[in-house]
């Protein structure tokens, strides 16, 4: 295959997956062809308890970080009875996702998907969550936002390297397909679950660049190489908590974690037609990044570390507003650390979604308390008013986004990811 019909492809396939439906799964099989995906085990006992296990699974770099899936459906859902759940409907869905387990092997080459809940979901049983799950209402978390608070019951993350395989699983979850990837479909989520929204993404290398004809992204600006819009790599190894430091470690749902899922739309016009390359490498890494010539290209050469500990970034925040004018995103948020590591897992990937350059930023966190004192210490308010850095300008990459959608959610174990009642005991 031509580089041309390479790059053909990858759009087509992120069109497709943002279109959804029996349509854009036919056009892209009509288009491309199958997959040839391997079927997931009969027995599902060899599946981790811990739905947000992805790691061990994951393709990596040539470095060792972990890839994230290039395709993603976000599924939004209501329960569609009233009051609690039904032992019946808990069966019905728990056996239509272990269909899509057996249908599909877990990983970048089949199929990975998570199932969450948010607290206006437990909000109808009696009985409160335990302790150990901090899982409080969605809110604005900064002074110069206000978005909308996503309010459903249950939220499905679906995420594969093969647009095909998100859009059947999409489809078959929701009754639309009998038969996925040669396993026939017992059950479906209709009738007991009501989608109330959808959204989509993508991340990876090319696939930026080739959908960059939207709103809040200068066309033919993102280069080739970038897995995100703002022309950087993410998700560098040691800038990521493990999985065993986000899971929730007592109680009923030990194996559990929360999921923060935000929306962020971009405004790229100035990040790359007025600020020069150093400023943007100080914004998004660091001002000793941007001095020293730390970072190449989109960063590859950092292999698994940005090196932000280890150049004291962190510690020169406040050195940095004053002497430099400008302080880094990841300079900003490394002061939420735990043994020299971040409390939140990301696992974010940019959107077209609603033809807008944009980010579903999805972290997972034991706590999402997590998350807040991340965010606490990405806004930057203990800097802003120092000589030439705002709220927002020049503080990191504040200016450059706006949040637009905040929820909450909580991943039970897998053995409990089934409309779940606030104590499985």
């Amino acid at each position: 295959m031509s580089d041309q019909r390479g790059i053909d492809r990858r759009t087509f396939a992120k069109t497709a997956v943002a279109i959804g439906g029996s349509a854009a799964l036919s056009a892209c099989l009509g288009r491309f062809g199958g997959v040839d995906v391997e079927q997931g085990p009969d027995d599902l006992s060899s599946i981790p308890d811990r739905q947000h296990d992805w790691n061990a699974v994951l393709a990596t770099d040539e470095h060792g970080n972990n890839l994230q899936p290039r395709h993603h459906v976000l599924l939004l859902f209501e329960y569609a009875a009233d009051g609690t759940p039904s032992e019946r409907d808990r069966e019905t869905v728990e056996t239509a996702f272990q269909t899509l387990e057996r249908a599909y092997v877990r990983g970048n080459e089949g199929l990975l998907f998570t199932v969450g809940y948010t607290p206006r979901y437990f909000d109808r049983f009696d009985a409160s969550l335990p302790d150990a799950v901090d899982l409080p209402d969605p809110e604005a978390l900064a002074p110069f936002e206000d978005p909308e608070l996503d309010t459903p019951d249950a939220l499905v993350h679906l995420a594969s390297d093969h647009a095909e395989v998100v859009l059947a699983a999409e489809e078959a979850l929701r009754g639309e397909r009998e038969e996925v990837n040669g396993v026939s479909m017992e059950t479906s989520v209709d009738g007991v679950l009501s989608r109330v929204d959808r959204r989509t993404g993508f991340i990876g290398e090319g696939l930026p660049a080739e959908n960059d004809d939207v709103a809040g992204v200068p066309e033919g600006e993102v280069p080739e190489e970038s897995p995100l819009f703002m022309g950087f790599k993410s998700g560098f190894e040691k800038n990521q908590a493990t999985e065993d430091r986000v899971t929730i470690q007592d109680g009923p749902f030990a194996g559990g974690t929360t999921q923060h899922l935000s929306k962020i739309t971009l405004s790229l016009d100035q990040w790359y037609n007025q600020d020069s390359r150093r400023h943007r490498v100080s914004t998004m890494f660091c001002p000793a990044h941007a001095a020293d010539g730390v970072v190449e290209g989109v960063g590859d050469n950092l292999g698994t570390d940005p090196e932000i500990e280890s150049r004291g970034c962190p510690a020169h925040t406040q050195e940095d507003a004053r002497t430099e004018g400008v302080v880094g995103h990841s300079q900003k948020t490394a002061r939420a650390r735990e043994d020299g590591r971040p409390i939140i897992l990301r696992r974010d990937f940019d959107s077209t979604d609603d033809d807008q350059a944009s980010v579903h930023f999805l972290s997972l966190q034991r706590a999402i308390g997590d998350f807040v004192e991340t965010r606490k210490q990405m806004n930057g308010t203990d800097v802003a008013g120092s000589a030439a850095v705002g709220q927002r300008t020049n503080n990191g990459i504040l200016q450059y986004m706006t949040v637009t959608r905040r929820g909450n959610y909580f991943l039970p174990p897998r053995a409990h990811r089934s409309l779940p009642t606030p104590d499985p005991r």
